[in-house]
């Protein structure tokens, strides 16, 4: 008889809490696996305080598994989630915020929820990297401000955060309670990123769950503010974001952005399949890097193809938004934290126009 990660979480509900409750409804079993009759599993406690007394606890869930039929072997490991000790509490009228820590498992809640002040929600997704889609979520962000939009701008590519340096924002976010995120403003557009908050330098090495907690943190945290229209810039691909954010989040719908060749085309569907599997509307195509027009002679190559995405797009009967050239200037723009939809000039008109659409769509 083979045991199931149900039949784990059955028996750990069976073991009593001293201040009441049990170990799966006070929520404090994590990465619980079960392989081929081996069991492993963590009990985190809120502080490693209370940690210290919990070494019987830990022995008798381990205990408990290894008595269930099919069960091998049982590794139990006790960890904490908080800080070790709360530092001495400054004088009321000390000028110094509060910290804010981000990343942290998700807490619970009760469906998709409405942020505050929020009108409507745009991600803007991609099948695969290197389309673009930071780059075009940036100038769209832009776009819509200067179109007398109220625009903020989540950055949730937690792994490759890239607005700070797009938006040219640097400054790390004020909290006045500890709870509470004060976003940063450039460009007439509100804008948080993971980037603004931990070492750039530095790699975020997280789980799953620690990606959901984070994303959680900035849209329930942040103070936003009155919005007409928050873009998110999702990561590449059909992972833990994207899912969490179609399942928590009142999300409007979603704005695919994709090169006109067939490898990215192919990624991009996987990234439409996956909005229409998790009901969320795919509002439109972007095709991004359409052609090269020479600066020299003015000629025209499609260097990655052309037209493609506009064909998805009919072939699916989503609106087409429109094309956007390769482009030297939009590539320096970005670089610099000025995004070239701030300026004037043709890339400054095409995004206009994209933006004009989304209004007159009700989109944005």
């Amino acid at each position: 008889m083979s045991v199931t990660i149900q039949d784990v979480r059955s028996a750990l509900a069976k073991l009593a809490l001293p201040n009441g409750g049990d170990l799966i409804s006070q929520d404090m079993i994590r990465a619980l696996s079960v392989d081929d009759g081996a069991v492993r599993f963590v009990i985190e406690a809120a502080t490693p305080e209370s940690a210290q007394g919990m070494e019987p606890l830990r022995k008798a869930a381990q205990a408990i598994v290894e008595r269930l039929p099919g069960v091998t072997s049982a590794s139990v490991v006790l960890t904490a989630h908080g800080p070790s000790a709360k530092a001495p509490q400054k004088a009321p009228d000390s000028s110094e915020p509060p910290s804010l820590k981000i990343g942290r498992h998700p807490t619970p809640q009760a469906g998709p929820q409405r942020i505050a002040g929020v009108d409507r929600i745009l991600a803007v997704g991609s099948g695969k990297g290197g389309v673009g889609k930071s780059t075009v979520a940036s100038n769209l962000a832009v776009a819509l401000a200067k179109q007398g939009r109220k625009v903020g701008l989540l950055d949730a590519d937690i792994y490759g955060p890239s607005q700070p340096r797009m938006m040219g924002v640097s400054d790390r976010p004020k909290s006045p309670d500890g709870k509470t995120i004060i976003p940063l403003k450039a460009h007439g557009v509100t804008i948080m990123s993971i980037g603004l908050m931990l070492d750039p330098a530095k790699a975020v090495v997280w789980r799953g769950p620690m990606l959901m907690g984070a994303l959680q943190q900035m849209l329930g945290q942040v103070e936003w503010g009155e919005l007409d229209v928050l873009i998110v810039d999702l990561p590449p691909g059909t992972g833990d974001v994207q899912l969490s954010l179609c399942q928590k989040t009142d999300l409007t719908g979603a704005i695919i952005v994709s090169t006109p060749q067939d490898v990215a085309l192919i990624d991009a569907r996987k990234a439409i399949d996956m909005f229409d599997t998790l009901k969320t509307p795919v509002l439109g195509l972007i095709e991004n890097m359409s052609l090269y027009i020479c600066p020299n002679c003015g000629h025209e190559a499609h260097l990655f193809g052309h037209g493609g995405v506009a064909a998805e797009a009919e072939r699916i009967g989503v609106p087409f938004l429109g094309a956007l050239p390769i482009d030297l200037d939009t590539r320096l723009a970005g670089d610099n934290g000025t995004p070239v939809a701030a300026g004037e000039g043709a890339m400054a008109a095409s995004y206009a126009q994209i933006a004009k659409g989304l209004i007159a769509g009700g989109i944005a």
